[in-house]
């Protein structure tokens, strides 16, 4: 199986690809898409989506992982990361690639085994679990835990993308 996680962020869209099973599953690929700030968001979305669509050409994932939308005490920040998690599951269901969420608890405890389990330890852990020859960074880290979890669960996706 290959899956492309992908944490999205209108700043730093971390994404990662793992390919196996949770017995043998290895980190292919993973970066951030980091749209300059000083851009207005329709230019940053814009950059994510030409970032994602690239990623899912060169890898063909199977399926596409990502966090699931939770609420947010900011609303301006809440709003841009709606947006961000729109096109994210626009270029998967323009690419006919099925989705799966989960919520960030279920992937920390997959990560970490503890569902609020802060950053640095999700760093570790992937690092360790995949190992992997450099620490990723938070947003890496973050991805990659993402397609971990979907790994480990081994589910049928929670939505099937379709081209038009």
């Amino acid at each position: 199986m290959i899956v492309l996680g992908v944490d999205p962020s209108s700043v730093a869209t971390g994404w990662a690809i793992l390919a196996g099973d949770s017995r043998r599953a290895r980190a292919v690929d993973f970066g951030v898409l980091r749209p300059a700030t000083r851009l207005e968001l329709p230019k940053r979305l814009a950059h994510i989506h030409d970032g994602l669509v690239e990623i899912v050409t060169a890898h063909r994932p199977e399926i596409l992982v990502i966090e699931s939308a939770f609420l947010h005490r900011n609303v301006k920040t809440a709003f841009a990361l709606g947006q961000v998690r729109g096109v994210v599951l626009l270029v998967a269901v323009r690419a006919g690639i099925p989705i799966a969420e989960y919520t960030a608890p279920e992937i920390k405890r997959a990560a970490v085994g503890y569902g609020a389990a802060d950053k640095k330890q999700v760093v570790t852990m992937m690092t360790r679990i995949l190992g992997l020859t450099r620490e990723p960074s938070d947003d890496e880290a973050d991805a990659l835990a993402t397609a971990w979890c979907h790994v480990t669960r081994n589910v049928r996706p929670v939505t099937t993308g379709g081209k038009r």
